[in-house]
């Protein structure tokens, strides 16, 4: 079966937009629909330690406003369906989206880090490729040249 409902995690890094570029081609192909999420973790910095509700608002309303620029230029390739702001961990937040969405596939870029930063940090593309529901595709951060 082809995927018609592709979701796109994104962190508004290169790496995430080329991952963005990647599922738009593929959805160009495919006659897909093209969904965007952002995930904001409790570290991120205009929250601080809790989640007050105008600081919700102020990263939610930025933040969609950033995925809007993003599918901008793109959105002539293929359908754009939702553009997601979630609060919470992004591992789950991805897969909890997916789910909702009945996405066909994930999407995502990996930044590749590896040894200690990668033990820090953890690896988001790492976990919803474990646990995911369906297929999901990731795309490497370019390799320098």
């Amino acid at each position: 079966m082809l995927p018609r409902t592709i979701l796109v995690p994104i962190d508004f890094s290169t790496c995430s937009e080329r991952a963005l570029d990647y599922a738009f081609t593929l959805a160009e192909k495919l006659d897909a629909t093209v969904n965007l999420v952002t995930a904001v973790g409790a570290e991120h910095a205009a929250l601080g330690p809790t989640l007050s509700g105008p600081a919700v608002d102020t990263v939610r309303r930025d933040s969609v406003a950033g995925l809007a620029k993003l599918v901008d230029g793109r959105s002539a390739l293929a359908r754009v369906g939702k553009l997601e702001v979630v609060f919470g961990d992004p591992r789950d937040m991805i897969l909890r989206t997916a789910t909702e969405l009945g996405a066909d596939m994930i999407v995502m870029g990996t930044h590749g880090r590896r040894g200690i930063p990668r033990l820090v940090l953890g690896s988001v593309a790492e976990e919803v490729v474990r646990r995911a529901t369906c297929p999901v595709v990731t795309v490497r951060q370019e390799k320098p040249s």
